[in-house]
């Protein structure tokens, strides 16, 4: 498993962990039943507090996509890959709509607002 942290992210490491993990599912790099390297190797490698780890974990354990095993570790749960991309595909169709909102609210046209997407589609 592969996790790169961003000290000078505003986002939280055990949120960066946590996406990155998410990712690596959804693209099929971690695949269910796979261990998960234990809280303090991951703090080791990654030179964090083992705290932040145990908090990332915790969290992928309550959105269910990671199990533990008390005494043997963490796993990635048998989650249906296809649940994890409706998910992000409602996070995603959620900030659209707040986007448009608020482009409605300062007057932009339809035509403008669609301009504006094809522009930040251009983006690399």
């Amino acid at each position: 498993m592969k996790i790169m942290i961003n000290h000078s992210s505003m986002q939280p490491i055990y949120e960066q962990i946590v996406e990155q993990v998410k990712a690596q599912v959804l693209h099929g790099t971690l695949q269910s039943g796979e261990p998960l390297p234990s809280v303090r190797s991951l703090a080791g490698e990654l030179k964090i507090s083992a705290l932040t780890v145990k908090k990332a974990y915790d969290f992928l354990e309550q959105e269910g996509l990671v199990v533990t095993v008390h005494g043997k570790g963490s796993f990635i749960a048998e989650k249906n890959k296809t649940l994890l991309e409706e998910e992000w595909k409602k996070e995603v169709e959620d900030a659209f709509a707040a986007a448009v909102k608020k482009g409605r609210t300062y007057g932009l046209s339809d035509e403008e607002l669609r301009e504006i997407f094809a522009i930040v589609m251009e983006e690399p």
